[in-house]
């Protein structure tokens, strides 16, 4: 089951790749918990402005939309 969540969560990071690309960032999976998923975020996007907004309302929702064992996601850099 792991990693068939890692499989769905990096699908779903891959969805914000032109945006990561345009700006220089992304986003890798560094841990899964069982309710837990912890990203860590790269480049440009650790002083970005509008990462809550990719993060928060992009990638973090459709993480706990498409896998609803998973209640939180953390961020590291």
């Amino acid at each position: 089951m792991t990693d068939e969540r890692i499989e769905l969560i990096n699908k779903i990071i891959n969805q914000f790749e032109p945006v990561f690309t345009a700006h220089k960032g992304g986003a890798e999976v560094v841990a899964i918990e069982p309710e837990a998923v912890i990203l860590k975020i790269l480049g440009h996007c650790n002083n970005c402005a509008l990462a809550p907004l990719t993060f928060g309302l992009g990638i973090e929702k459709l993480i706990k939309e498409q896998i609803p064992s998973i209640k939180e996601v953390r961020y590291t850099n």
